[in-house]
């Protein structure tokens, strides 16, 4: 069986948990988080390199928030049941995400930053409601983990 055809469902002996796969790339998502904010502050001598960090390091924060937009929208296409809020709340996290990459970068990373926890706190009703409660430890740290790096990156520029 091909990546391309492997099924993402867990299997019946792991269903308190998401893929395997699933939890690797999560975790490989927070490199340009943790690098980030560790980089915002190692090059705050040198102003050029400072703020093409932080924008980077905003400009990734903000293509996650948007991502967990698109989850709602994903899932309310699903199934044949779509309700308007789900629509209508996916469409929040990316502009949320857009005006946080248009602020200066110690506002808009803790604009970036809250927005992931409020993706996480919306989420956390809506997986249970879709059966998808066992994503929930892995959103809450791969959650924890993002925003706590764009405060972190905030607080160094």
């Amino acid at each position: 069986m091909s990546l391309a055809t492997t099924p993402l469902a867990p299997s019946p002996l792991h269903e308190a948990e998401p893929p395997r796969l699933a939890r690797q790339l999560g975790a490989a998502g927070l490199i340009p988080f943790v690098a980030g904010a560790a980089l915002i502050w190692l090059v705050s001598p040198y102003p050029e390199a400072h703020a093409g960090i932080t924008l980077a390091v905003s400009g990734y924060a903000a293509c996650i928030v948007s991502f967990l937009g698109g989850i709602h929208w994903g899932l309310a296409m699903r199934g044949g049941r779509a309700e308007a809020r789900h629509f209508v709340w996916a469409i929040v996290p990316p502009l949320v995400a857009a005006l946080g990459v248009l602020m200066p970068a110690y506002a808009g990373l803790v604009l970036l930053g809250a927005m992931l926890l409020v993706c996480y706190a919306v989420d956390r009703r809506l997986y249970v409601e879709q059966g998808l409660a066992h994503w929930l430890t892995l959103r809450f740290r791969l959650s924890a983990v993002a925003s706590l790096s764009c405060f972190i990156g905030a607080a160094g520029t």
